[in-house]
């Protein structure tokens, strides 16, 4: 994928036009770095050899466009009706940033009318057109104490245009959508939807995926406190497994399509004797595949514990499957329902140590909702907020159809294409999984999996 300094590039409402009310919060600093300027950019590569390969002037290398607050807005914050949104499953920190997306409006823009739309898109629809709650200050105080929204979320695709309906019969100026993949796709729907119609409506998206599949942001809010809390059920799946016999202890976790929090709670845990992640594929039977590693662990030291992302192993239940372990059709979202690999090991490895006479204690955990539903650690609220800042500064200055992320450890500007235009993974290659292979110990591959078929992160150029 080769990005190029246009592609990069945000679309605004038009020119800046009134004072922003941080004028009067920084009137002692005439220069102040709080601002950022029009002109400042972020480089989307950040290594000599990368600069030196494209050989352009700085100003012309691929690079976002800062975030923060402006100087001069597009919008007047005493007329301005702003939306809220979440989309898709629950990750912790929503709520985190529902609460700061409504103080930064309301304390330091001076919003006076913010909506929130119930149970995601569908609070947009005619059918639910009176799903909406007012949003203030007081009504959000305490919510970042508790996981989930406030709003309600939901999945499924929404019309475009009976959501821009919507948003005008409300007078919605901004709107703000907190989704992974699936709402970041809506919202730009919906940015096409009001650029058609040539109306004044700001949309900005605040990316969240607990599995931090979604690309050019550093980590996705939420995956911090997801990995910390899935941690703590390794440890105890580990405790259980230990103190059987031939115990057998698997996890699994949350990663469709990548295995970042299985691999980053295992490696916090360090107690996972095998990690399995959707871009490794792996073979159960023969003298290098899992089932005989497994042997070999419980013969060894009497236990072992696996960690298993979701998609992890998807090819084999085809083959070793029973109806039970199959996945059925697609989710509201449009997404492959996934089979069980989980409850497929459990079996798999029971039938195997039961014929080798190493009949296994078995314990296997499923905690996805209990990591889903808590609430943000410390970082990610703070993680949290800071987005909340940066989305509500994007569309008082204008920006629209984007989304705020941080890159380089900057907050920074992302067209809302460039979110869904491919997927965060895992490199095989890479550093982190190299880590997991020095912490567990296990081998780079179960059984005769050729390289062709693993599975890397496609790359970008600039």
């Amino acid at each position: 994928m080769t990005l190029h300094l246009d592609d990069l590039r945000v679309r605004h409402l038009g020119e800046c036009r009134y004072d922003s009310p941080f004028s009067e919060m920084l009137s002692t600093k005439q220069t102040s770095p709080h601002y950022v300027a029009e002109g400042d950019r972020v480089l989307l590569e950040d290594t000599v050899s990368m600069l030196a390969e494209h050989g352009l002037p700085p100003g012309q290398v691929p690079s976002f466009e800062a975030a923060g607050p402006r100087r001069k807005i597009y919008f007047d914050p005493a007329r301005v009706t702003a939306g809220i949104v979440t989309c898709g499953g629950l990750c912790p920190g929503l709520n985190n940033v529902i609460r700061g997306l409504v103080q930064e409006l309301s304390v330091h823009y001076r919003v006076e009318r913010i909506l929130g739309f119930r149970n995601g898109l569908q609070g947009l629809t005619a059918e639910h057109r009176f799903d909406t709650v007012e949003l203030t200050t007081d009504r959000v105080r305490d919510i970042h104490n508790v996981g989930g929204t406030i709003l309600g979320s939901s999945r499924g695709g929404q019309d475009a245009d009976e959501m821009v309906d919507s948003l005008v019969m409300r007078g919605v100026d901004m709107l703000f959508v907190i989704g992974g993949d699936g709402g970041m796709r809506a919202a730009t729907f919906l940015s096409e939807a009001i650029k058609a119609r040539g109306l004044d409506i700001a949309v900005i998206g605040v990316p969240k995926t607990i599995d931090n599949d979604l690309p050019f942001t550093d980590q996705s809010f939420g995956f911090q406190s997801a990995f910390a809390r899935a941690t703590d059920f390794i440890s105890s799946v580990w405790v259980e497994a230990a103190a059987s016999p031939n115990g057998v202890g698997i996890v699994k976790l949350m990663g469709r399509h990548s295995g970042f929090i299985a691999s980053y709670a295992a490696l916090a845990a360090s107690g996972a004797d095998i990690v399995l992640i959707p871009e490794i594929p792996f073979a159960l039977e023969g003298p290098d595949g899992l089932l005989a590693h497994v042997e070999k662990h419980v013969r060894a030291k009497g236990f072992v514990v696996v960690v298993v992302a979701e998609g992890a192993g998807q090819d084999l239940i085809e083959k070793y499957g029973l109806p039970q372990h199959n996945g059925r059709g697609t989710d509201a979202s449009g997404n492959v329902k996934l089979g069980n690999i989980g409850e497929l090991l459990k079996d798999t490895i029971n039938a195997h140590l039961t014929a080798v006479g190493l009949t296994p204690t078995m314990r296997y955990l499923d905690p996805s909702y209990a990591i889903r539903s808590v609430a943000a650690n410390a970082y990610d609220s703070v993680y949290c907020l800071r987005l909340a800042h940066a989305a509500v500064h994007a569309a008082m200055a204008g920006r629209t159809e984007v989304a705020v992320a941080r890159w380089r450890r900057r907050f920074v500007h992302v067209p809302l294409s460039l979110m869904t235009s491919r997927r965060n993974q895992v490199d095989p290659d890479g550093d982190l999984w190299m880590s997991v292979l020095e912490t567990t110990c296990q081998p780079a591959e179960f059984g005769t999996t050729s390289d062709r078929e693993r599975i890397r992160p496609p790359a970008f150029s600039v």
